[in-house]
């Protein structure tokens, strides 16, 4: 036998094996390599790989393709665009609006067997088509929309099938910042991807995404695509759908948001059981409490909701509530600031007695309000003119400030109610310090210091009145009433 065919098969047989001995036979060296092809041990993997919770929960999460038509309208011809040529030649048809198919994806979570999952609103939005792909990329299901709840982006939607993968669910508020976090979805239609990364905050909201806003916040890379997907903890347990991003460039710098599984689980559930949401309805606006009208209401902290308006004929008003009040606890939980309220109470079932408790004039008070139904439609709120003008010249808490009585045509201009009374500002000027607290035209004047105001002399008069550095004005303005607070400026000589 040829005795170089022999050392090449040695060598051959021995790379195979993980182990060689370089042999020079006028070719370069054949490297020694250090080869070990075992799964990483049991108590490694556990220590240290997420597979385990991506097998757990990746069957749970699916892929889902929508289809819609959208009316394109292309621009007109500018010779056509002319309406005295279009009266003689009629529209052409370039400006004729065409229909086309639109797709796109997004990401669900199946959560039970029977078929329900949960995903964004504005992932199913206007569809007229809906298909769900499992995990294993084969099974393709069609689904029908349950419901829909814009004001949080939650949407249900519902397949046919027995034994499906149900993720398990927690109690999203046990959830802590800091605690690791999966995302899982369908980012750019790549396929089921998966990022990890920490919970960086809780309850997020006035960033004007939805109406209703409690989110989680992220930094697990969350992508286009990887709406409606899956938050999970590190037991692979569901803690929140993912929603937003916040980001400059369209793509995840590290700022993700998902809607808290507990507001998720109640949306369902009233959209399944009552084919909508039906939320509570107290019948205040509130605002948050500020360090500034924390020290004109003598309240210890700038946490709870502050009272700038009871409806009338509300539940609120029922119960004995009064503008000026600070909710500090609802239904034996603390009320951390307006919007926390407005979520509570939104998910609190109309006819429930809850009791209240607030802080007014520096005094805690406890009071019972059976909650009404928010109004279909409805939203819990948080938050120059020729002669007649009455300007005060001194520098006092309206410095900078022409009011003016309410008429007919001032209501109409600025939409101002008719039980509305009060002096209106027509003009602030930019650096004086009630435009500096907020104070702005249109808005109108209600007390000062916590005194009715009628009129625009009854205004200037209560402002000329004002002593000390601050004063407390409640005004309307922008659909409801809140109070503000003005630093006012020492009196020039």
């Amino acid at each position: 036998m040829n005795t170089r065919r022999i050392l090449r098969l040695i060598c051959g047989a021995a790379v195979a094996g993980a182990s060689c001995l370089a042999v020079q036979l006028g070719a370069a060296a054949v490297p020694a390599l250090n080869l070990q092809e075992r799964a990483l041990s049991p108590q490694v993997k556990a220590a240290t790989s997420l597979a385990p919770i991506v097998k757990k929960v990746s069957p749970s999460v699916v892929n889902i393709y929508t289809t819609k038509k959208v009316r394109d309208l292309p621009r007109m011809i500018p010779f056509f665009d002319d309406p005295f040529f279009r009266q003689f030649f009629g529209t052409p048809f370039e400006s004729v609006p065409r229909e086309r198919r639109e797709q796109s994806l997004g990401s669900g979570v199946v959560v039970t067997e029977d078929g329900y999952i949960l995903t964004n609103n504005h992932v199913v939005d206007g569809a007229e088509e809906i298909k769900v792909a499992l995990a294993d990329e084969k099974t393709v299901l069609e689904a029908r929309v349950v419901g829909t709840d814009p004001q949080t982006d939650i949407a249900v939607l519902k397949v046919e099938g027995k034994k499906l993968p149900a993720i398990t669910i927690t109690d999203s508020d046990t959830v802590e910042v800091g605690d690791f976090v999966l995302a899982i979805g369908n980012p750019f239609g790549v396929g089921q991807t998966v990022t990890s990364g920490i919970v960086s905050g809780k309850g997020r909201g006035g960033m004007g995404i939805v109406d209703y806003e409690d989110f989680i916040q992220t930094d697990a890379s969350i992508n286009p695509g990887n709406s409606g997907g899956a938050l999970v903890d590190a037991e692979g347990r569901l803690v929140g759908i993912n929603t937003a991003i916040l980001s400059r460039s369209g793509g995840n710098q590290g700022v993700g948001f998902a809607v808290p599984i507990n507001l998720a689980r109640f949306v369902m559930e009233r959209l399944i059981t009552d084919g909508k949401v039906t939320r509570g309805y107290l019948g205040v606006l509130v605002q948050p409490v500020t360090p500034d009208l924390a020290k004109e209401f003598k309240l210890p902290d700038n946490t709870g909701a502050l009272i700038g308006e009871v409806t009338k004929d509300s539940p609120a008003e029922d119960a004995g509530l009064k503008e000026g009040d600070v909710i500090i606890e609802f239904n034996g939980k603390k009320v951390t600031d307006s919007r926390h309220l407005r979520l509570m109470v939104s998910q609190t079932a109309q006819g429930t007695k809850a009791e209240v408790k607030l802080l007014r004039d520096g005094k805690e008070r406890a009071l019972t309000v059976k909650l009404g139904e928010l109004p279909e439609g409805s939203l819990a709120r948080s938050d120059g003119r020729p002669g007649g003008l009455r300007r005060n010249p001194q520098a006092d808490a309206l410095d900078g400030v022409t009011v003016d009585d309410l008429d007919a045509r001032s209501r109409r201009q600025f939409n101002i109610p008719n039980h509305v009374q009060g002096a209106l500002v027509v003009n602030v000027e930019p650096d004086c310090p009630a435009a500096t607290a907020g104070l702005q035209p249109g808005d109108v004047i209600l007390e000062i210091n916590r005194q009715r105001v009628e009129n625009a002399d009854e205004a200037v008069r209560l402002s000329e009145q004002v002593k000390g550095s601050r004063v407390l004005l409640r005004i309307y303005g922008r659909g409801g009433s809140r109070f503000l607070v003005v630093e006012v400026k020492p009196t020039r000589r």
